[in-house]
């Protein structure tokens, strides 16, 4: 009974040895995918990892990890020739394999969200128009349109609904505009706040699918498979 008590004692020493030391190697590996790691195409700020599953050091020895959480910082992207700024997107990768010296990796298939801001949103509008949430799911488009018939400016104010259109275009769609019986003055209002603008700059590979219009921004779900990393 001894013996086997020591035995038992060893195998859990030696077994708290293993995770401590699978763990400081899981972390040293974040640390060092941080700066490597980049999404083909992408310029952005700050990236962070998480390389999730146990044990890690079996994961490392066949090169091939289950799934790494990705999230990306300040990411540059484009809507109608103007440059905006994706606050953070956050990526679930799965099946990546490495290669070259662990200088490169490609996931099977991968899962995120995208986080727009309505200060970027307001960006990729028209000059003069400002987009902010407008409450249930809605955003409230502002904008400035001349009523020639009055020869003045005319500050309006819609509700409107954002949709996707071929998995990369944000379209912006007043639900209704008061014409106020001026003729052709909905035309002019929607000229100004109806836009689609198409985001270019995301990481290669994913496409979005949904979009959610929350208080703090649009969530953009995307999804891809054969994502190429590039450090």
């Amino acid at each position: 009974m001894r013996a086997l008590r020591i035995l038992l004692i060893i195998a859990v020493v030696l077994g708290g040895v293993f995770v401590a030391v699978d763990r400081a190697a899981v972390h040293f590996a974040e640390s060092e995918a941080e700066g490597r790691i980049a999404f083909g195409g992408v310029e952005s700020g700050p990236t962070r990892v998480s390389i999730k599953g146990f044990p890690f050091l079996t994961q490392a020895a066949r090169a091939e990890f289950d799934r790494v959480d990705v999230t990306v910082d300040d990411v540059q992207a484009g809507a109608a020739g103007r440059e905006i700024r994706i606050r953070k997107i956050q990526a679930q990768l799965h099946q990546v394999k490495v290669g070259g010296g662990y200088t490169s990796a490609t996931a099977a298939r991968a899962t995120g969200t995208a986080f727009l801001s309505y200060e970027a949103l307001t960006a990729a509008a028209d000059d003069g128009v400002s987009v902010a949430y407008g409450g249930d799911g809605k955003v409230k488009v502002t904008g400035s349109v001349e009523i020639p018939l009055l020869g003045e400016k005319v500050t309006r104010s819609v509700l409107s609904t954002v949709t996707l259109v071929d998995g990369d275009t944000v379209k912006v769609h007043a639900d209704e505009v008061p014409g106020e019986g001026i003729p052709g003055l909905e035309g002019l209002v929607r000229k100004k706040t109806d836009f689609d603008r198409e985001i270019a700059g995301l990481p290669d590979g994913l496409k979005m699918e949904k979009i959610e219009v929350t208080p703090g921004g649009l969530e953009i779900s995307m999804a891809g498979a054969d994502i190429r990393l590039a450090g």
